[in-house]
């Protein structure tokens, strides 16, 4: 190879280590800077053809290795909107080219990052602090599913949440064996029954009468309190459903335990005017305070509370929801007392739960998902294409992306650098040195070629 031949290398190790001090620069600088993979510096030997026996170390060639597989350390962030991914896979983004009519327009072309630092804008749309929009997954507002397999642009909407009708109370309770109601007297056995009027309550009947105003007083000192909900018509409009259970037949003094559930439908009635709305079902308790027949649920038909029609509204008990069981108390314990309705309510904010899942909430204590955040996987993530911004693309030998909705997603947190400056400090060492030690031979090269010219003087 001879002197020129050394001299030769020895430039290319001077390239080499040049190029490896771009790589710590670039990672150094950006050191703080989130969603950040650093470089780093192969070297790749390269041997001129020789016979065996001739055989020498040849020229360096420094390329770059990703580390995009490398995760940085997540940190709590303040914004619920920003996210980092715990583990593999990417966050898929676009990027804004341009706006027409007040609307964004996006160039159509999928890219990956890292970088999870998003804040809404004035539109509604996640951006990162690069400048590129999150893309996801539209939610079915009916079955909570995901529709669809083509991540979109997510863009929340600060209108109003409409008013939701109930539909569905969830009631579930214990009645007491023996209610201590106002009329309760320990020496009168029967004392507890609900006895009014003559034509006030009817129990034979099976809850078919109702409650007149005019023995309100006396249904109350009989009856014991079950709860009560506020509950929506479909306009919005708030009624306060109020349950109070009656025992109309005991086993000490009956055929068994019988219990009638009444609701308030009307607090201002007066006279003969109802009051009080018998549900129009038997609740049968046998010796083991169990229901017999079972009664899962009924149908409030048409529930009307002061003049507020409601609507249909399943009494949803669930499978053994109702017991009667011994209770110092005499009074009933309620350990379910939900509905599904709600008012109109008015956008707060939006953040992203730990499903992945982008959740809007409004005014009315309701939370709404509206996007699913997609994790974009590839089979050779390190031959991705890096762009600014901490962007990469796919080309063709990373492969394409496999989108993933299984979570893996942490709110209200970001993603660091994946650069250890520490590192990055004794790779400089290194390569300074390396430096140093190839300016050596260049100039030992060319002592020695000044030495073989002098031959001739």
């Amino acid at each position: 190879m001879g002197i020129f031949g050394a001299l030769a290398v020895a430039v290319s190790g001077l390239r080499a280590q040049a190029f490896a001090l771009e790589n710590i620069s670039g990672n150094i600088a950006n050191a703080q800077t989130t969603g950040y993979k650093r470089m780093e510096t192969d070297f790749v030997d390269l041997i001129p053809d020789a016979p065996l026996g001739r055989q020498a170390p040849g020229a360096v060639l420094a390329q770059s290795r990703s580390t995009n597989n490398d995760s940085g350390d997540i940190i709590s962030s303040s914004s619920e909107t920003n996210m980092a991914l715990n583990g593999t896979g990417f966050f898929v983004v676009e990027q804004k080219v341009g706006q027409n009519d007040g609307s964004a327009i996006f160039g159509g072309t999928d890219y990956y990052t890292r970088r999870g630092d998003f804040e809404l804008d004035k539109d509604g749309y996640l951006v990162n602090g690069a400048g590129y929009y999150l893309k996801g997954l539209s939610i079915d507002s009916d079955t909570g599913n995901i529709s669809g397999s083509v991540p979109q642009v997510i863009q929340t909407s600060n209108a109003f949440l409409p008013a939701e009708g109930t539909s569905r109370i969830d009631y579930a309770l214990n009645l007491p064996q023996l209610p201590k109601n106002v009329a309760y007297d320990p020496d009168t056995v029967g004392s507890e029954l609900l006895v009014v009027g003559d034509y006030a309550v009817d129990p034979t009947v099976g809850g078919a009468e109702v409650v007149q105003a005019a023995d309100g007083d006396t249904f109350l000192e009989q009856s014991i309190a079950g709860g009560a909900i506020t509950s929506y018509a479909s306009n919005g409009s708030p009624v306060n459903v109020q349950l109070r259970w009656a025992k109309i037949d005991s086993a000490e003094v009956g055929a068994g335990d019988t219990w009638n559930l009444f609701y308030l439908s009307d607090s201002g009635a007066t006279g003969t005017d109802t009051m009080w709305t018998n549900v129009g079902t038997d609740y049968n308790f046998d010796a083991s305070g169990t229901l017999t027949p079972a009664v899962n649920s009924i149908t409030l038909s048409g529930l009307t509370i002061d003049g507020t029609t409601v609507g249909d509204v399943v009494l949803d008990h669930g499978t053994d929801g109702v017991s009667q069981f011994a209770d110092a108390n005499g009074q009933t314990q309620v350990t379910t007392l939900t509905q599904n309705g709600y008012s109109k309510g008015e956008f707060v904010s939006v953040a992203v739960n730990n499903t992945g899942r982008i959740v809007a909430s409004y005014s009315n204590g309701q939370q709404v998902e509206i996007a699913a955040v997609v994790r974009a996987n590839f089979n050779a993530v390190n031959q991705l294409k890096r762009h600014d911004g901490g962007i990469f693309s796919a080309t063709s030998e990373s492969g394409g992306a496999i989108y993933q909705t299984d979570g893996g997603i942490i709110g209200s947190s970001i993603e660091s650098s994946n650069t250890d400056v520490s590192e990055e400090f004794t790779k400089l060492i290194v390569t300074q040195q390396a430096y140093a030690a190839g300016t050596r031979i260049v100039s030992t090269s060319d002592e020695m070629l000044q030495e073989a010219l002098n031959m001739l003087r």
